[in-house]
């Protein structure tokens, strides 16, 4: 039995050690059909090799990946294995095909309800939950059992095996997911702050070279303006020259702004100046889109920071949610509070949405879901907010709008 039961758990690593060895390094995101095969394949090898109590109960560690499945990628995507799952059990045959045709059926339909709220849950609770979900349903497979069977000695042996087997076995698949997810999430950050760290250093280095000659320039066409000896037509066209430096110093101090935090633009403040100034910028442009600007602040927690990086932070943010908003309007709600020893910064909008791929690559450099964007304007919201160390949530549902939760340790 032992020797069953240690086969069985090899079974049911399968999908977890093939991910980990040859796709996690490989896979931004989860790849469905391969996970949904690999855990088939778990699946089915387990009900080909059951364990076999002394007793002569069999039974099997099946409902293990399929209750993850279920509770990690919902029902959409484990109506595959249930109907895999009751295939392959008619074609194994014996007893029980029907009890176990109407268990799985009542596992799928009560474990999709907790899908969406399960993935939304910390790590440690989705540990929790999901053993308490295995818990449940194999007491209640258990349960029924007992109705069809003698409440013997035996029965008791298989209840308490079965149950304590399928508990340890999800306790210690779950840890091992949870910690396979945590790895990847910080492998990303890393990444990504390597990368904002390369981007600040080089438009830094770049932006300082390129505001030299400009300003030698506009200096020189300034000098040339004031002349005499140059027709009224000709300074038209130096008119035009020093608007084009100005745009381009702009340009150049936009680029500035990726570099570390300028010592005469650092304060201590609680946001609350930054937030205002950046909404009445956007009143106009708001009302032009048909968009009105809610704004709440209730945060006493000071922090130090660039003024003028977090004006221009929030400012992106503000006129993002707005665009998002502008064929229909709608309602571009801000809120400043405090939780603890973090400043929670909430920017919600009603717009157009984004998919889960589209939010998770926000940030990065060059990215952007608008057709004339540069992406440049969100990597400098995600550079400002990593150098207060704080982190960005992205919720957001294509055609519903998009939640931004900003959390900055104080």
């Amino acid at each position: 039995m032992i020797e069953t039961l240690l086969l069985n758990f090899l079974f049911l690593l399968i999908p977890v050690l093939t991910f980990l060895i040859f796709l996690e390094s490989k896979m931004h995101y989860y790849n469905k059909p391969i996970i949904i095969s690999l855990t088939s394949v778990s699946m089915i090898l387990c009900m080909i090799f059951p364990i076999n109590l002394a007793s002569g109960f069999i039974f099997d560690l099946r409902y293990i990946p399929f209750i993850i499945i279920i509770l990690f990628m919902g029902y959409k995507n484990a109506l595959i294995l249930y109907l895999i799952l009751n295939i392959c059990r008619f074609l194994i045959g014996g007893d029980g095909i029907v009890q176990s045709f109407l268990f799985s059926t009542i596992i799928f339909a009560l474990v999709s309800l907790f899908s969406r709220k399960f993935v939304r849950l910390s790590p440690k609770n989705r540990i929790s939950y999901a053993v308490i979900f295995t818990f449940l349903t194999m007491s209640l497979y258990f349960l029924t059992l007992g109705l069809q069977i003698p409440l013997n000695r035996e029965f008791w042996s298989l209840s308490f095996y079965g149950l304590a087997t399928h508990v340890v076995m999800m306790l210690i698949l779950m840890i091992l997911i949870e910690q396979t997810i945590s790895n990847m999430k910080a492998r990303e950050a890393f990444l990504h702050s390597e990368r904002l760290h390369v981007l600040s250093e080089l438009t830094a280095s770049v932006a300082h070279e390129i505001r030299n000659p400009l300003t030698v320039t506009n200096g020189f066409l300034q000098l040339l303006n004031k002349s005499d000896s140059i027709p009224a037509t000709e300074k038209n066209y130096i008119e035009y020259s020093l608007q084009e430096l100005k745009r381009a110093e702009k340009i150049v101090s936009d680029f500035l702004t990726f570099s570390k935090p300028q010592s005469e633009n650092m304060v201590y403040s609680n946001l609350k100046e930054e937030t205002e100034y950046a909404k009445n910028i956007l009143l106009p442009y708001a009302h032009m889109h048909q968009v009105e600007i809610q704004l709440t602040f209730n945060n006493s927690l000071n922090k130090k920071y660039d003024k003028n990086q977090m004006q221009q932070c929030l400012i992106n943010l503000y006129k993002n949610g707005i665009e998002s908003m502008e064929e229909d309007g709608g309602i571009l709600s801000i809120d400043v509070s405090q939780q603890k020893n973090c400043i929670m910064i909430t920017i919600k909008d009603t717009g157009i949405g984004m998919t889960d791929e589209e939010a998770s690559l926000l940030g990065k450099p060059y990215y952007s879901t608008k057709k004339q964007g540069t992406g440049l304007g969100m990597l400098m919201v995600y550079s400002t907010i990593h150098k207060l160390r704080g982190h960005i949530k992205v919720d957001s549902k294509k055609g519903k709008g998009t939640l931004f939760t900003i959390t900055i340790p104080v």
